[in-house]
């Protein structure tokens, strides 16, 4: 009976997310009040109901604490995304050439640059607009469009990463390291169906340009291995990127002085944002400055929070900038920007909230207890196939890192199977899946007009969820063996 309540709350946000009539937020807010009923419960079953005020107080506020981390960098990344759209004159650009070298530029370095830097779908948008201006729509566009959401372990300044990580008692570094090494057979077998998907759309890519793909993807998954091990790893999907962004337009556009002005200048935000955050991380004294600098730590398991240090600060610093050139009235961005973000926020509010009170509770323990008992170390086979749909429903890593990372660390730690490495499993697979997620999907659908049914959508799509599914099950059976 106490396994059964300790899981209906999980229960009921899967069903409620599953059924596809509640949005992420009923669902969080039906998953927050049924785990406060079932905690309750179960802790006045055994007799520490004199306990639950003082639990639930210190719970909620570290819950909101670890919360405040990430909707700190939604709110001010959906900020720095509007301020660039309020740019008057921003033009589109003209049509270019579909080749394969543009293709992969899009697919693996810009859409995944935007996404990184932002997150929540922006990297989407910005891919389906590239994407048209190389002359691609319809079906073939949206499935590689779905490529922007293939680094969402780094996505919003790897903001999922980072719930994760606390949640799993682990730093985000630990776990950025890890999941970058898991990204690798995950990029490999991403980029054997991107040569599948980028024929069916019409852009043949030569023997010659796929070992040229090879190149550059294993630069890209280095690259961000370094940024993790040696910076952190809020940055390594954006700089990552950035920098070999900027190689691919010297090598492959040949710019003269006048292209390459005119291109400096309109991604000029996004060129001081990757300055200012990979200065402030990899220039020491800059660093050793503002780390410190007014740090806010009221918690001893959950991470500081350094107003000059962190990334929201120059989200939204460099967007003030950007909307005084350009002119643009301050409060029409600040009201479409907060109209863009509080659901998410809301959304990150109830799940981080709901995964404290899983762990103080200690609900996610006798889950974990419930499961070693049925199924012994095999249990943990079950984490892919748990990230996944947590992915997939939930259609962003930190609400589901938040739902389910409680559980599998806790799984892993009763079976004696490494749980660092579990919790890689359960980050890397979530957040993959989220490309697929219902949201993610209809999204391009709507951007792109589509009058397809989402069988047919995802009939197209669905091989895109065999990377990371795969990757997890063999990371997994490795760790069992």
């Amino acid at each position: 009976m106490a396994t059964l309540l300790a899981l209906l709350p999980l229960l009921i946000v899967i069903g409620l997310l599953a059924s596809g009539r509640a949005s992420a937020l009923v669902a969080g807010l039906a998953g927050l009040s049924a785990t406060l009923a079932a905690s309750i419960t179960l802790l006045t079953g055994a007799g520490r109901r004199g306990e639950i005020g003082a639990l639930f107080v210190r719970e909620t506020s570290a819950g909101l604490w670890l919360s405040w981390q990430v909707i700190a960098i939604i709110a001010s990344g959906m900020f720095f995304h509007r301020c660039l759209q309020a740019r008057d004159g921003a033009a589109n650009g003209a049509t270019l050439a579909a080749n394969p070298r543009r293709l992969w530029s899009v697919c693996f370095l810009l859409a995944p640059f935007a996404e990184a830097v932002t997150g929540f779908g922006v990297g989407y948008i910005i891919a389906l607009a590239a994407l048209r201006r190389l002359g691609l729509g319809g079906l073939p566009a949206l499935v590689l469009g779905l490529y922007s959401q293939s680094l969402v372990p780094w996505g919003a300044l790897a903001t999922g990463t980072t719930v994760g990580a606390t949640l799993a008692g682990l730093t985000p570094n630990q776990l950025g390291l890890a999941s970058a090494v898991l990204q690798v057979p995950i990029h490999v077998l991403y980029l054997v169906l991107y040569w599948r998907f980028a024929r069916e759309a019409g852009v043949a890519v030569p023997f010659v340009q796929k070992l040229d793909d090879a190149l550059w993807t294993a630069l890209l998954l280095a690259s961000i291995w370094l940024f993790n091990f040696y910076s952190d790893v809020e940055i390594a999907g954006a700089a990552s990127t950035a920098a070999l962004l900027a190689l691919r337009f010297w090598r492959d556009e040949r710019p003269d002085g006048a292209h390459l002005i005119a291109a400096l200048r309109a991604q000029a935000p996004y060129v001081a944002l990757t300055a200012a955050l990979c200065a402030t991380r990899l220039v020491p004294p800059l660093r050793d400055l503002l780390k410190p600098l007014w740090a806010i730590k009221p918690f001893d398991n959950q991470p500081a929070f350094t107003p000059l240090y962190a990334p929201g600060f120059w989200l939204v610093s460099i967007g003030l900038a950007v909307v005084v050139l350009a002119r643009a009235p301050l409060a029409r961005v600040v009201g479409e920007a907060a109209r863009g973000a509080w659901r998410s926020c809301a959304v990150t509010l109830l799940f981080v909230v709901m995964a404290e009170l899983y762990v103080g509770t200690g609900m996610a323990q006798a889950i974990a207890e419930a499961l070693r008992a049925a199924a012994g170390r095999d249990a943990v086979a079950a984490v892919p196939l748990f990230a996944g749909v947590g992915g997939f429903l939930t259609g962003g890593g930190a609400a589901a890192n938040a739902m389910l990372m409680p559980m599998v660390t806790a799984l892993a730690r009763a079976v004696a199977v490494d749980p660092a490495w579990i919790a890689a499993v359960q980050n890397s697979v979530c957040t993959n899946l989220t490309m697929l997620s219902p949201i993610r999907v209809s999204m391009g659908a709507a951007i792109l007009a589509l009058a397809t049914s989402d069988a047919v959508l995802y009939r197209r799509a669905w091989p895109l969820a065999l990377p990371a599914l795969s990757t997890g099950v063999a990371a997994t059976l490795i760790l069992l063996a």
